[in-house]
């Protein structure tokens, strides 16, 4: 089975950071993420995503640190789907998603005043196999072509 999202939106609300008993750092918030589309009518639409997110460890604290409402991220993790029993006796549930990478997007605008802003995280949870490098294009050269104006057809 394969479970990986990649989202690339704006916070919904600020970092909620906490600790577990064993130090560990766990960050809360939500993304929004807008998709344009045209409709059979030819009406210009909007929809907006909001999904929770959780962050875990360094990752959490550098969010935490260097992130607010508003701030333009992009997450890479999986889908998890949560149950629980409210306060009433109902039954609930909802997707939310366990982030594995962040990387921040916005300017240094952004960032606190004398405060080298990072361009990604850590991975969030410790890897059980060797992290893949970030995809690089390959550096080609491209050939220089030899054509006269005369051959262009437009």
């Amino acid at each position: 089975m394969y479970n990986k999202v990649i989202m690339v939106g704006n916070l919904t609300r600020d970092i909620e950071l906490r600790y577990t008993g064993s130090g560990m750092a766990i960050a809360k918030t939500g993304i929004a993420t807008n998709r344009r589309f045209r409709t059979q009518s030819g009406e210009q639409k909007e929809e907006t995503c909001f999904i929770d997110i959780t962050l875990f460890g360094r990752a959490a604290e550098v969010a935490n640190q260097y992130l607010k409402k508003g701030s333009k991220v992009l997450i890479e993790g999986r889908l998890i789907y949560e149950q629980w029993v409210d306060q009433s006796g109902n039954k609930r549930s909802k997707h939310s998603i366990a982030v594995d990478t962040m990387q921040m997007l916005g300017g240094r605008e952004e960032v606190p005043m004398g405060t080298p802003a990072p361009t990604q995280t850590p991975p969030s949870q410790p890897q059980t196999q060797p992290a893949s490098p970030t995809y690089q294009p390959p550096k080609t050269e491209i050939p220089e072509i030899d054509i006269d104006e005369e051959d262009i057809p437009f």
